[in-house]
């Protein structure tokens, strides 16, 4: 699979004659891989890519995958941010879920990667997990935030049919938070981080001051990105392409020089109801008057008896500049602007 990454790299050079600000290497958990793995990986992307000195370069990890001589290898190599799959500070939750990582590890592995030199470390966890109620919830809020972490990502516990969870639930083994206790939490979330220091800059995530994800900030504000590897997307700002997600038929189209993937090209109406899909997962909102130079038409008076109604609702704000989603509108962000797209 490395092999097959590094040759689709080469493959995809020509992409994009952008120099590179970001990598992000993740979709995944990829601290799975040794040292050497990642450095082959890492050395593809410099010789075939223009990289900025300064990128910011994240890599997803899970705790039981990090050590003190892991960390040193992985700062060497030039990774300079991580985003350390931590879920919850419940042990029982952590078993219930089959994470093989303890509540201590998350703590060491964290600890460890601020002895080693990384100043800019987020954390994953994991919100409506059934039978953990708001009061254990904010606990783990507290015992992340007690890391100092730069940032913070928070996910709700989703059960998709073909897994071990939606197997349980089926049979009467699992009984999903209610959807009200769950929008408590995530409305706790936001009053809680906010008191910790913690802004609120898209749905699920919140960092201190200047350290926003660099990274996935650049797909909500719709800049070009190149996605290699099963399943990744790319986007060159007028279609999507699509990777074959089975592993098997990506590696072997990858070895036969194949195929591999799909190409949308994308109309003036998809990029429109894109533009407001991304936007408004983002605390800034919806520019007017970019949407109008970009797509010659003004959002709020095509929408003004939508945009009235969401805002009665207490969903969505607009002032002259800007539509944005209040704390409540986030837990339906998708909802939302659902509504205010565009017809083809």
């Amino acid at each position: 699979m490395v092999q097959a990454i590094s040759s689709e790299l080469i493959k995809r050079s020509g992409y994009t004659n952008e120099r590179i600000e970001t990598i992000y290497l993740g979709g995944g958990t990829p601290s799975i891989l040794s040292v050497e793995e990642l450095e082959m990986i890492m050395e593809t992307m410099a010789g075939e890519y223009e990289v900025n000195p300064l990128a910011e370069i994240t890599l997803e990890a899970n705790p039981e995958d990090l050590n003190i001589g892991k960390l040193k290898s992985l700062y060497k190599l030039g990774i300079n941010r991580l985003s350390i799959g931590i879920q919850t500070f419940q042990k029982s939750k952590l078993k219930w879920m089959n994470r093989i990582h303890s509540t201590e590890q998350s703590v060491t592995a964290f600890q460890d990667a601020r002895e080693v030199g990384f100043k800019n470390i987020s954390v994953d966890l994991i919100y409506a997990l059934p039978g953990s109620g708001i009061e254990v919830w904010v606990e783990d809020l507290k015992k992340a935030a007690d890391l100092n972490p730069e940032h913070i990502s928070i996910y709700g516990l989703t059960i998709e049919e073909r897994t071990v969870f939606g197997h349980w639930k089926k049979n009467g083994k699992l009984v999903e938070l209610p959807e009200e206790e769950a929008a408590n939490q995530y409305l706790k979330t936001i009053e809680t981080l906010k008191s910790l220091g913690f802004d609120q800059y898209e749905v699920s995530n919140f960092s201190k001051p200047n350290f926003r994800s660099q990274h996935n900030s650049s797909y909500w504000a719709g800049q070009n990105y190149l996605g290699v590897g099963p399943g990744a997307h790319s986007y060159d700002g007028s279609s999507r392409q699509f990777n074959v997600r089975n592993n098997a038929k990506y590696l072997r189209a990858i070895a036969g020089d194949d195929i591999y993937f799909e190409t949308e090209i994308l109309s003036k109406t998809q990029l429109m109801n894109e533009r407001i899909l991304t936007g408004l997962r983002t605390i800034d909102g919806v520019d007017r008057r970019e949407f109008q130079k970009d797509f010659g038409i003004d959002l709020f008076d095509e929408h003004r008896s939508e945009i009235e109604l969401l805002q009665n609702q207490e969903l969505l704000e607009f002032d002259d500049a800007k539509l944005h989603l209040t704390p409540k509108g986030f837990l339906v962000a998708d909802e939302v602007a659902l509504k205010l797209f565009f017809d083809e």
